[in-house]
């Protein structure tokens, strides 16, 4: 038996040694140190030895073992240093060859000119107010003061979902969902995006964005208004910039008024940019009407406040100089790394 363990020794040793694959090592290791390979075959016949022979083979089998393990580990981490060797060779890299560009993101222009118009109007006490972009014709006409005949209710101009459910036309829904569960002094912004059934051209798409202001307490004048939109233009368009009101329609305010802001190419002067005229259209706005006070539980006897509502992708586009709305949307990066 103890030829059977030398022998056995030898033969693992040269199949060991041999070996050219991690898969053949591990073979040779179940062959020879398995449940069933041949050094416990030699083992099981152990029964057979007298009591003097079983410590003398004992220790010949031990040894024998331990040699086979030691061997295997040896061969393993030389086969795992030849495979790595080999993969360096495989995947050398040329220092000298210059690295990938990473592409940093940025932000959209439309997202650079909403954070300006926050920071504006966020640094004058307005807080922000969000709302559902999927609203019901309540909020969005009804509660407003919006007749039943009203041109803006027409198919022609709004997305309906059912007779109930439309997507809103603009952000002023949010300033009707505020006075209901708030109590004066209210002052708040409502950016988002808004959907109208028009065809998509140079200054009009079905889906843009807008900010709505609104600002209800006690003795709110149209002075307070103007004020307000005086800061705002100046801050926005340059410190030269000057404002001017053009009486106008809306069924939630009275009066209402559109404004105007000296143009910030020509200074006024007239130019190509604003026509000649020297003045650019800037936004809508006016004093809450009382019936959309009453409507949202609001005493108009007591409280009074302004309202208005601004394009952002117009403004953005004004101060960027770009002349037409639908480059903002079809992401071009040659259109947009320009900001």
């Amino acid at each position: 038996m103890e030829n059977k363990l030398r022998t056995l020794k030898e033969n693992a040793e040269l199949e060991i040694t041999s070996a050219d694959s991690m898969e053949v090592l591990e073979k040779a290791r179940v062959k020879y140190l398995g449940k069933k390979g041949e050094l416990t075959e030699i083992l099981r016949g152990m029964g057979s030895l007298s009591s003097e022979e079983r410590p003398i083979i004992g220790k010949v089998a031990n040894e024998v073992r331990e040699a086979i393990e030691t061997l295997l580990e040896e061969a393993k981490s030389t086969m795992k240093s030849k495979v790595l060797q080999q993969q360096l060779k495989k995947e050398t890299i040329d220092i000298t060859m210059p690295g990938k560009k990473e592409k940093i993101g940025k932000k959209h222009p439309l997202t650079q000119g909403l954070d300006e118009l926050k920071n504006i109007f966020i640094g004058m006490g307005f807080k922000i107010a969000e709302g559902p972009e999927v609203e019901t014709v309540y909020y969005n006409f009804d509660a407003l003061n919006a007749a039943p005949n009203h041109p803006s209710r027409d198919m022609t101009d709004t997305f309906y979902i059912n007779e109930e459910l439309i997507l809103r036309t603009q952000t002023s829904p949010v300033q009707v969902r505020v006075m209901e569960k708030m109590k004066p002094p209210i002052r708040i912004i409502s950016p988002g995006r808004c959907f109208r059934n028009d065809t998509p051209d140079a200054t009009h798409t079905p889906m843009f964005h807008q900010l709505e202001g609104l600002v209800i307490d006690k003795g709110i004048t149209l002075g307070d208004l103007k004020g307000t939109l005086e800061v705002f233009a100046k801050t926005f368009l340059g410190s030269h910039t000057e404002v001017k009101f053009r009486p106008h329609h809306f069924p939630f305010t009275e009066p209402s008024a559109e404004v105007d802001a000296s143009c910030f190419k020509c200074e006024g002067d007239g130019c190509n940019f604003c026509k000649g005229s020297g003045w650019i259209e800037l936004l809508g706005c006016g004093m809450v009407h009382p019936n959309v006070l009453r409507n949202c539980g609001i005493d108009p006897e007591e409280y009074s406040g302004f309202a208005f509502g601004m394009g952002i992708d117009r403004l953005v586009m004004l101060k960027y100089g770009i002349d037409d709305i639908r480059l903002l949307f079809e992401n071009d990066m040659r259109f947009l790394n320009q900001f």
